[in-house]
């Protein structure tokens, strides 16, 4: 009869802290191989429904379904960088003018600088052209290093669609493995957390992928009205960024104002751009994302923002975007496994909510010594014992 040891609990977290360690060290050493793949098994379970619609209802063999599902998908993507890359190369065609307009708004930053700070314009000019010199002796590095990054792009970007399809066609080889790798009494359990796994990826996918449609929409029209003259191209950073939470709607914030600079001579420009920004926020987090992000799987902001912030350390933006997901995937296994349950609780999001969709709820409170001049009365609907209570003052 086998029995389970006991361990203090300063044993079980130095064993802890040391898997953790290690994982990080694998993810850091490994990144190049690991992130592509990480986003390969991320675009086969999206892809998945596609897979089998084709397969199931369109009669076609597996592997004819899996190339026609890669096939639409990489059109899709490639029409959107198609769109791009037109918008881009109207800026290339305006450059005489976008290079005056900067030189006009940094005449301007001088003269902001001269009356706030008491730097004359020589002044100004000996600080940049210092900071010139400093940036020409490691002008070669930079190339390097850029021409290196776009030629890892474009492995990455072949990889992927070749990882996924190989993913999608050995699916169930996987399983099995899975199946293989834990005893028969755990397969109920392993095929509870491989469904909640999947469930949660593809809401959370396919919910982005539908916000950054609708924050594309209207940031485009928003910056039309405003007069923005790349309001296309930045329309759709702005959506794309927006998948990044938190901190790539700030990102594109700022890149949207930098370019629209670029076009026009008016600095009141950036107030337009801010108060489109903060109107599309507004609409987002109130209407797209309890409709199509909101996933079973619910994640507490701070959770959120420190794995965004690993993830750039290992991965950069791939590993930001990879980080909400991550994070879903280890909460559904923390909270199917006895001793990770705490873990799992500390991922989630335990507050009460005072907003939902299409009902805004009061807060769970109970109303009593409510004092005033005036005659009015107050109704709380609790979820569970108290539904007909009337609380009047």
């Amino acid at each position: 009869m086998s029995k389970s040891l006991a361990y203090p609990l300063y044993i079980k977290l130095a064993f802890s802290l040391i898997i953790i360690l290690a994982i990080g060290i694998i993810l850091y050493c490994g990144k190049d191989i690991i992130m592509p793949v990480l986003l390969s098994f991320l675009f086969a379970i999206m892809l998945q429904p596609v897979v089998v619609f084709f397969n199931k209802k369109m009669r076609l063999p597996h592997i004819l379904a899996i190339i026609f599902t890669l096939f639409l998908f990489v059109a899709l993507v490639s029409s959107l960088f198609y769109l791009v890359s037109i918008q881009v190369s109207d800026i290339i065609n305006d450059w005489t003018k976008i290079k005056n307009n900067f030189y006009v708004h940094i005449e301007h930053i001088q003269h902001l600088i001269k009356d706030n700070f008491n730097l004359s314009k020589r002044e100004q000019k000996q600080l940049l052209d210092g900071a010139k010199k400093d940036g020409i002796q490691n002008s070669k590095e930079i190339v390097g290093n850029t021409l290196l990054s776009f030629s890892d792009i474009i492995l990455t970007a072949t990889l992927i669609p070749i990882y996924t399809f190989l993913i999608l066609l050995y699916r169930i080889h996987f399983i099995k493995f899975f199946c293989k790798l834990f005893n028969s009494e755990h397969h109920a359990k392993l095929q509870e957390i491989l469904f909640e796994i999947k469930i949660a990826i593809q809401s959370y996918v396919v919910g982005l992928i539908f916000e950054m449609i609708g924050v594309s929409i209207f940031t485009t029209i928003g910056l039309y009205f405003i007069g923005v003259q790349y309001f296309i191209l930045l329309g759709i950073i702005t959506g794309v960024l927006n998948l990044i939470p938190y901190v790539g709607i700030l990102f594109a914030g700022i890149l949207t104002i930098v370019i629209s600079l670029s076009g026009t001579t008016d600095f009141s420009i950036i107030l337009y751009i801010l108060g489109v920004n903060f109107v599309v926020q507004l609409i987002d987090n109130n209407i797209f994302v309890p409709l199509f992000v909101n996933s079973k799987v619910q994640i507490n902001a701070f959770v959120s923002i420190i794995g965004i912030i690993i993830g750039n350390i290992f991965g950069g933006i791939t590993g930001m975007f990879l980080a909400i997901p991550i994070i879903a995937i280890l909460k559904v296994i923390f909270d199917r496994i006895d001793g990770l349950k705490s873990w799992g609780y500390l991922f989630g999001d335990d507050l009460p909510k005072t907003f939902e969709w299409h009902r805004i709820k009061i807060p769970m409170f109970k109303y009593e010594n409510i004092s005033s001049s005036q005659n009015f009365e107050i109704t709380v609907t609790p979820k569970q014992d108290s539904e007909n209570e009337d609380v009047k003052a």
